[in-house]
């Protein structure tokens, strides 16, 4: 097991001090993964692998400075192949930046994936 998947699989819930003004934020049906979601933020790094169809799993180490408000900017870094040429960097606010965790949690705790979602890639990429 990853060093990852071992944090995500013990992540306890983050103070509800820490969540009451990420709340609003979101809907019901993603406001429950937000505890595990703020826990993961303050971990400041993840190891994944981003999955590619019909080739190999292309593994990532993504990493984050922190914020308490959720209009602060998140500035991610996400190096793939442990290649300092294969790193990309986006910046989002923090609220926005959470959904793209609350995903990952989602994932890892419903498929034992750790990747983030298309739509992350995009703005990483600027793609949008």
């Amino acid at each position: 097991m990853s060093d990852s998947a071992a944090i995500l699989k013990d992540l306890k819930q983050a103070e509800k001090r820490d969540l009451v003004v990420y709340l609003p934020y979101y809907d019901e049906k993603i406001r429950r993964y937000l505890p595990w979601s703020m826990s993961l933020y303050q971990h400041k790094s993840l190891e994944g692998a981003r999955k590619i169809e019909g080739g190999e799993d292309i593994p990532f180490v993504a990493t984050w400075n922190t914020s308490m408000l959720p209009a602060d900017l998140t500035r991610c870094r996400v190096m793939f192949e442990h290649n300092a040429d294969l790193t990309y960097e986006v910046m989002m606010p923090n609220y926005e930046f959470m959904k793209h965790l609350i995903q990952v949690v989602y994932s890892f705790k419903h498929h034992h994936v750790i990747d983030f979602s298309q739509e992350f890639y995009k703005k990483l990429l600027h793609m949008e």
